[in-house]
């Protein structure tokens, strides 16, 4: 397995590539997102993290995913309108991946076998899990759908400090 999440790219949804090698030192929360889930209105918590916390090293990365009740249908250019257009984020957000299964994300199974889910179930169960690596690229802490961002920050600001 993976030493640590360095070593992990992604494309974006403008098609651009994102390496993973230039968040070294820095503080990393790892969301699979979607924009018709109940727990979409997370996106302006996640914002509002990544405002307070971005110039301290904290790095919010969304990845759209379309594996729980479709609730991700959109296409590259619907999705980045949407989040920017009804929760103005800022922060990078990934072409749309799967997480779980066979065509899961390298990225995603890391995670999951990293930081396993309630009952050592690795498999995601739902949109707005959260991933928290601390600045050496280690997975310390995942968080459910439930997890809200604000219940978080206490975690965060441990790691940044």
């Amino acid at each position: 397995m993976t030493a640590d999440i360095y070593s992990f790219k992604t494309k974006m949804l403008n098609g651009d590539e994102l390496d993973f090698a230039q968040f070294k030192g820095k503080v990393l929360l790892i969301v699979n997102t979607a924009s018709q889930c109940g727990f979409t209105p997370q996106y302006a918590g996640l914002e509002q993290l990544y405002r307070v916390y971005g110039d301290k090293g904290l790095v919010v990365i969304g990845f759209p995913c379309n594996q729980f009740g479709k609730q991700e249908p959109g296409n590259a250019d619907e999705i980045g309108a949407f989040c920017q257009l009804n929760y103005g984020v800022t922060f990078p957000i990934s072409e749309k991946v799967e997480v779980n299964g066979p065509g899961a994300h390298p990225l995603f199974t890391y995670l999951t076998k990293s930081l396993p889910g309630a009952l050592g179930t690795q498999a995601i169960k739902w949109n707005f899990t959260k991933f928290l690596i601390d600045r050496n690229g280690k997975p310390v802490q995942r968080f459910g759908s439930m997890d809200k961002p604000e219940k978080i920050s206490r975690d965060i600001q441990a790691l940044l400090s």
